[in-house]
């Protein structure tokens, strides 16, 4: 199955194999430390009024949401660089934008998935308003995307170059 680069998301070996060890705790020390909780929480009483067994089932939920995030995130990862561009912006790629084309007012930024991000560089999902507006846009072009408010920004495209991590 061929993917699109918009659905892809790009790990580094490393980042790869730390979730899928993150995974592997949560589908099993993890799940066995919780039923733990929830059953010594069951064995004080009337759940209803059990803070303790309210807790342990509220952090299951938080848990499996995480396992189910992380299994469709490694079902789509590219493991690897991204391959060089012509200049077009994919996710994988720091990219370098001017807003309303001022040279002056500029952002830099690593579009990628969160697991990537770092106090190193700012980081913006494909699927965020700006990640949506300038994928596919070549350098030196002009993209739009939607303010919270509602209102359309204007930025150009300055660089896209691949994440050396």
């Amino acid at each position: 199955m061929t993917q699109t680069s918009e659905n892809v998301t790009w790990l580094t070996q490393e980042a790869y194999n730390k979730l899928k060890d993150e995974l592997a705790y949560l589908t099993g020390p993890a799940r066995t430390e919780i039923a733990a909780k929830i059953a010594a929480a069951r064995e004080e009483g009337d759940l209803r009024e059990n803070g303790g067994y309210h807790a342990a089932k509220e952090e299951q939920g938080k848990q499996e949401l995480r396992v189910r995030q992380l299994t469709q995130l490694l079902e789509t990862a590219q493991v690897g660089e991204p391959q060089a561009t012509d200049g077009t912006v994919a996710p994988g790629m720091v990219v370098t934008i001017a807003f309303d084309g001022d040279e002056d007012d500029t952002l830099t930024f690593l579009l990628a998935s969160r697991e990537y991000a770092s106090s190193e560089i700012e980081t913006y999902s494909p699927q965020s308003p700006l990640g949506s507006g300038v994928i596919g846009h070549k350098v030196g072009e002009d993209a739009e995307y939607e303010l919270p408010n509602g209102k359309i920004a204007s930025v150009r495209i300055l660089k896209a170059e691949p994440y050396k991590g």
